[in-house]
Formats: C-alpha cells, structure tokens, sequence
C-alpha cells in the first residue's frame, strides 16, 4: 500500500520516512496543500528501478530494429562480436 504523508512529515519525521523508504522498498509520496508534490525512494532503489528502465528502452528498441530489418545473426556471431568488445575495451585499473 503506497505511503502517502504531508510535506510537513519530511521536515518533522524525516527518520521515520527514511525508515520507511529503506524497509519498505517502496516511495513515499508526498503531499502539498492535500495534493500530490513529490515522491521520495532510496537511491538503492532508484539506481534499481532506473537500471530496469533502460532495459526496458534498450529492449523495446531491439524489437523495433528487429521488426524494420530482415538482418539477423547467429548465436555464434553475436558471441564472436561482444568477446571482441571485451577484448579491445580499456583495462580497468
């Protein structure tokens, strides 16, 4: 159940909406005047949630290369391609 709380909350009871943030793995949602102003998360989740965001994207542009392109590739093409990315890629120091 989402956690809706005052904007006052985030001045008076901001140990308890990070608790919350931090246990539930949920935002909060804030409310200004009785209406909605902004939604607070972990950054542990947001790094989460934005991570399956970008998939998602990267995903959705893959089907629609795939649906305008006859050009396709083997398992082993595709593997010969990326071992030869993490060849040529910086050393990490």
């Amino acid at each position: 159940m989402p956690q809706i709380r005052p904007i006052s909350d985030l001045r008076n009871k901001f140990a308890d909406i990070s608790r919350i943030v931090h246990e539930s793995k949920e935002p909060v949602f804030l409310t200004k005047n009785g209406y909605g102003d902004m939604v607070l998360m972990s950054i542990d989740d947001y790094r989460e949630r934005k991570f399956v965001h970008d998939v998602d994207i990267k995903l959705m542009e893959a089907c629609d290369e795939a649906i305008n392109t006859d050009k396709r590739f083997t398992h082993k093409e595709v593997m010969e391609h990326m071992q030869e990315i993490i060849k040529n890629a910086p050393k990490q120091t």
